[in-house]
């Protein structure tokens, strides 16, 4: 089973730097995005659904804003939109799929980045989606929840980290609630499963600003986290970079795991 998760930026502007030709290659199961900017009414064919793939989502009430969606090579049993969170789901952030006894989740953190309004929205969030996370936890499911976190856990998951320790991202508060989810509750952080160590070739976000990207100045905020069963199968990871269509890379991870899922096809993801 091959699981792919992004933060487009904008699903147009992704389309228009070849996002879907990429990820019809690319073969993967589920494709999980994030940051649509978009409302249903402005998606193309190619962008609700390209080649074998089914598209679902869950816009942001507010134009131009947040949104995630789910690709699907399978057509899911069920798909929920949202957490019953009135402030969370007007804001378009969780989309979920149950293939049997599987769940994918395509989910977005707020970023806290833009003033302490937003990081006390985010906050909130944190708040609201610990006990979600918990009874997530306890459902007799394999559930992966893949999306941008905007959450470096560790230090080792950005450059400067020395730098960062009173900024959005990397706030004392929000590594401790990660540890929380990979600690107490049992959530298991796959790609540090197979790379616990990688430092710069870990990273899956750079700023725009000061040539963050050539220098590869980046910050590990996308994550694909597992139950621990399901986290056990995963066997190969990808951050794909050879061409960029958003300010974020491409997630891939590989699980020996088909009950529920259609199995792992021929080609690779960096396809």
């Amino acid at each position: 089973m091959r699981i792919i998760t992004l933060n487009l930026n904008g699903i147009r502007s992704a389309a228009r730097k070849g996002f879907f030709a990429w990820m019809t290659r690319s073969r993967a199961d589920v494709v999980c995005v994030q940051e649509l900017k978009a409302q249903a009414a402005d998606l193309s064919p190619e962008m609700r659904g390209p080649g074998s793939y089914r598209g679902f989502f869950h816009c942001a009430e507010k134009k131009g804003y947040s949104g995630v969606g789910l690709y699907c090579r399978r057509a899911p049993d069920r798909v929920v939109e949202g957490i019953g969170v009135r402030d969370i789901d007007s804001e378009g952030r969780y989309l979920r799929a149950d293939f049997g006894p599987l769940s994918v989740i395509s989910v977005y953190l707020p970023s806290g980045s833009s003033g302490p309004h937003r990081q006390k929205a985010k906050f909130e969030f944190m708040d609201s989606f610990l006990p979600h996370l918990k009874n997530l936890a306890g459902e007799s499911r394999e559930i992966l929840l893949c999306g941008d976190w905007n959450i470096a856990h560790k230090e080792i998951d950005l450059k400067n980290w020395r730098g960062n320790q009173k900024n959005s991202g990397f706030l004392p508060e929000e590594r401790a609630w990660l540890t929380r989810v990979f600690g107490e509750l049992g959530w298991v952080d796959v790609y540090r499963r197979l790379h616990p160590n990688t430092t710069g070739g870990a990273y899956t976000w750079w700023s725009n600003r000061g040539q963050a990207w050539s220098k590869n100045v980046g910050w590990r905020i996308d994550y694909q986290i597992a139950t621990p069963r399901l986290a056990a199968t995963a066997r190969r990871v990808a951050i794909y970079k050879a061409k960029r269509f958003s300010d974020h890379a491409p997630l891939t991870i590989e699980y020996d795991y088909a009950q529920g899922a259609v199995r792992l096809p021929a080609g690779g993801p960096d396809a």
